[in-house]
């Protein structure tokens, strides 16, 4: 049994596996249980290995890729168009098994378990913001009720718990406050572990060069300079920065045909998380234009007269990803354009 490309449907217990033969005839189609999967690629020559870029992908292409298999992940869109009629796990083994073959399919880089490592501390910190920003909500919301009110911001959030604590048994209930008095307690154990998560990622930071280099983009934090390095690992795989700022979302989506070129907003596709980080960081070069003297600033304040400040920070924010490959690509760090 001679295999060179085996496709694999991944789940979490049952697994659906299909190989060919280097004339593409069909040599094994079956199922494995989760403890069979590792055995079975141990026993075989070395071959191309296809799956789903999805949640455990990463995990099993290390562990296959250690026994020397070549292992490839491609995004599950890309997959789609390899699938005949009706969807089930053999025929989604078998699209993977076709698609990993096509010379002109876009794969996936394999993360190692560090970055996965620095993206879950991206994804915690981004969930912890979140619950904070809805306990503050439900802080200012109750309290609104009572005639208590607060300027808006996570910040002055402090503000808002002292005039709950400080008001007077009439004009706020004791039944009331001991309720908002809890949130306000969580609000605050929420503020330690996000501080503690910052450490974290700072720690990183200061070890992992990629994402030193990444810092030095206007509009590029330390969020966002080890979001970026933790989620493109081989940043060579995109042929220019504009490859990579679609791969972000950030282009106009086309809707071209017969030769002339129809562009529609962003497409929004790719990462939704690094897209808006990469936004917000846009935001603040965008309103430190008015008095910065560099050629970015001058390109900013000229394309604010003619468009809407939304739109120039979306285009701040392509024009930074594309510098972003640049840095990751050449290895280098970010020089400011000089006035021409």
């Amino acid at each position: 049994m001679k295999i060179s490309t085996i496709g694999i449907d991944l789940a979490k217990s049952v697994f659906q596996v299909h190989g060919v033969d280097a004339a593409g005839q069909v040599v094994v189609r079956r199922k494995l249980r989760r403890a069979e999967v590792l055995k079975f690629f141990e026993a075989l020559p070395p071959c191309r290995v296809g799956m789903e870029a999805c949640a455990t992908s990463h995990f099993w292409a290390r562990e296959i890729s250690a026994l020397g298999h070549d292992v490839r992940l491609m995004p599950p869109s890309y997959v789609k168009a390899y699938l005949r009629r009706q969807k089930n796990d053999a025929a989604d083994a078998e699209a993977i098994c076709e698609a990993v073959t096509r010379p002109s399919m876009r794969f996936v880089p394999v993360k190692s378990a560090e970055q996965q490592s620095v993206l879950v501390l991206h994804r915690t910190r981004d969930l912890l913001v979140r619950q904070r920003t809805m306990l503050i909500n439900a802080i200012r919301g109750h309290c609104g009720e009572f005639g208590i009110i607060a300027p808006q911001g996570a910040r002055r959030s402090a503000e808002l718990t002292e005039q709950l604590s400080n008001a007077p048994a009439p004009v706020f209930p004791d039944l009331a406050r001991s309720a908002l008095l809890m949130l306000a307690d969580q609000l605050d154990a929420l503020a330690v572990q996000i501080h503690a998560l910052d450490r974290q990622l700072m720690i990183w930071h200061r070890q992992n060069e990629a994402s030193q280099r990444l810092a030095t983009i206007p509009g590029v934090g330390i969020i966002t300079a080890t979001a970026l390095a933790a989620s493109v690992p081989e940043p060579g795989l995109f042929r220019s920065g504009r490859e990579f700022a679609a791969f972000l979302g950030l282009v106009p989506r086309q809707n071209s045909s017969g030769g002339k070129d129809r562009l529609g907003r962003i497409s929004k596709m790719g990462d939704g998380y690094l897209r808006k980080l990469l936004v917000v960081g846009a935001t603040s070069v965008i309103r430190r234009a008015a008095v910065n003297a560099s050629a970015t600033g001058v390109w900013v304040r000229s394309l604010m007269t003619r468009k809407p400040s939304r739109l120039v920070t979306v285009a701040m924010a392509n024009k930074t990803a594309r510098i972003a490959w640049a840095v990751l690509t050449r290895g280098e760090v970010y020089r400011a354009p000089v006035i021409v």
